[in-house]
C-alpha cells in the first residue's frame, strides 16, 4: 500500500506490536512550523521503511495554521488570508492547528501491527476516547463523521455534539504518518476561517470550554498512558528536530 490517505471510523479494539517492542514518545517544548514537521515525518517514516529508526510518537503544537486534506473542498475555506494554509496529504478535509492543541504525529509500522487499516484507525479514535476518559471527559463518536466529538451544555440546559479531536493518518509502505489532534485551550474563534472537517453547522469545542483545568502537561499524560493501553509501551525519544 502506498501514500494511501485514511480518516476515522468507529471504535475497535487495541494494536500492539507483536513483538512488544516501545515506540518512541517525543515532546516538542516549541511551536514547531508545519512544512519542517511535514519533513521531519517524511524522513522518519523513510527510515522507519528502512530499518533504520524505530517507530515515534511525535507530540507537539503548531503557530497558527490551516491545513488542507485530500478531501477538502475549496469552498470550506472562508477566510483564505486569515492564516498561512498548507496542503496535506493527510486523509480528510481542513482543519485548523494552533497553541493551545495537543498535534500527535504517529509514526507506526503496520506490518508489525497486522497490517489492518481499519483496525488501525479505530484504534487511534479509542486512543483518544481513553485519553479524555483520563481528564473526565465523556468522548463519542458519530456514525459518518471524522474525529471525537462530546456533549455540551453551554449553560442553556440543552446538551449539544461538538467535536473535540480530529483524526486524519495516511500510510506509506506500511508506516503511518500525520495523526490526531486534540483541542485542549486553543482560541476556539480561529476555527472560524474554515468548515472544519467539511461539517458545516457543528460546533468545535476544547478541555477548558468543557471547564477541564487540564493543561498541555496533563493532557500529555493521559495521551501516554492511553497509548500504552491501545497500542503499547512507550520509551522517551528525542523530537526528530
Amino acid at each position: 500500500m502506498l501514500d494511501r490517505p485514511l480518516t476515522c471510523a468507529p471504535l475497535d479494539a487495541a494494536m500492539p506490536r507483536a513483538d512488544g517492542a516501545a515506540t518512541g514518545w517525543a515532546v516538542s517544548a516549541s511551536p514547531v512550523a508545519y512544512p519542517e514537521a511535514v519533513a521531519a515525518m517524511e524522513a522518519r517514516v523513510a527510515a522507519i521503511a528502512a530499518g533504520r529508526a524505530g517507530e515515534l510518537v511525535w507530540l507537539l503544537e503548531h503557530p497558527p495554521l490551516y491545513t488542507a486534506g485530500v478531501s477538502a473542498r475549496p469552498g470550506d475555506l472562508l477566510d483564505p488570508e486569515r492564516f498561512p494554509v498548507f496542503r496535506s496529504g493527510r486523509g480528510g478535509q481542513f482543519t485548523y492547528h494552533g497553541p493551545g492543541q495537543r498535534v500527535a504525529y504517529v509514526m507506526l509500522d503496520l506490518g508489525r501491527r497486522g497490517r489492518d487499516v481499519g483496525r488501525f484507525v479505530r484504534a487511534l479514535q479509542t486512543w483518544m476516547i481513553e485519553s479524555l476518559a483520563g481528564l473526565g471527559v465523556e468522548g463519542q463518536v458519530r456514525e459518518g463523521r471524522v474525529g471525537v466529538w462530546v456533549e455540551h451544555d453551554r449553560g442553556d440546559g440543552i446538551a449539544r455534539e461538538a467535536k473535540i479531536a480530529a483524526i486524519g493518518v495516511k500510510l506509506r509502505r506500511w508506516i503511518s504518518f500525520h495523526g490526531v489532534s486534540l483541542n485542549v485551550d486553543p482560541d476556539l474563534a480561529h476555527f472560524g476561517g474554515i468548515v472544519p472537517c467539511g461539517l458545516a453547522g457543528h460546533q468545535v469545542t476544547s478541555l477548558a470550554d468543557l471547564g477541564c483545568t487540564a493543561g498541555l502537561a496533563q493532557t500529555d499524560a493521559a495521551l501516554e498512558a492511553a497509548f500504552r493501553r491501545v497500542f503499547g509501551p512507550v520509551a522517551a525519544a528525542p523530537p526528530p528536530l
